[in-house]
């Protein structure tokens, strides 16, 4: 699979991913980013953050185990910017806000769950949102959002939106009402230091052959 290529040296690589490949290996050990991009570069591999399967678009991975050790704390201490566009159900109101709740993972039915009180398993989970437009048409209403993540919790996009009557277009996991539709979620721009020369690196992608996208003839 061709995977394309934004930046590369010799300590980190930004590329898209396609949907429906997963970021990290798992026990059949092919057909993911990681694998992929080994087989490509010729270079070691190593993950610092993820996507659904399901999900296209940026993301970085390291080629050294420093460069991955200080992509991951960027990570964890939240100077790792990371923006997506989506598409949902519904005009969302109000235009721009700022999202946030608690989280259950149920690992079992790899499903989370908006929740009331904190219990074991339970994370708080918050998001920014802008509209960028509302779309009427026979089929329904439609509302494009430009979305920063402030933590990143799984399926965490799909669940805060889905609790609000806002489901992703083609999210069967959530409750989208469109199962022809791949999922119409995509990561859109990432920002960070870069872990040697601590220049600031910015990357940004359309999602132009997502079907999900394209069929609304989106000018993004």
């Amino acid at each position: 699979m061709d995977i394309k290529i934004l930046y590369n040296d010799a300590d980190l690589v930004v590329c898209v991913k396609p949907q429906g490949i997963i970021s990290q290996s798992d026990s059949s050990g092919k057909n993911n980013m990681v694998s992929l991009l080994e087989e490509m570069l010729e270079s070691t591999i190593f993950p610092v953050h993820r996507l659904d399967k399901e999900t296209g678009g940026l993301m970085v991975f390291a080629k050294t185990k420093k460069a991955a050790a200080d992509l991951s704390n960027q990570i964890t201490d939240g100077r790792f910017s990371k923006e997506y566009l989506a598409l949902v159900h519904n005009n969302v109101s109000p235009n721009s806000a700022v999202l946030k709740d608690l989280l259950f993972r149920d690992k079992s039915k790899n499903k989370s769950y908006v929740v009331k009180r904190v219990r074991k398993g339970v994370k708080e989970a918050e998001l920014y949102y802008e509209k960028i437009s509302h779309i009427v048409r026979d089929d329904g209403e439609f509302s494009l959002l430009r979305i920063v993540l402030k933590t990143g919790r799984t399926h965490q996009i799909r669940v805060q939106f889905a609790s609000r009557g806002h489901s992703l277009l083609g999210d069967k996991r959530y409750g989208g009402r469109d199962d022809s539709k791949n999922l119409a979620l995509w990561a859109s721009c990432i920002k960070f230091s870069h872990p040697i020369t601590k220049e600031i690196c910015e990357f940004s992608a359309t999602p132009d052959n997502t079907p999900a996208f394209q069929e609304f003839n989106l000018e993004l």
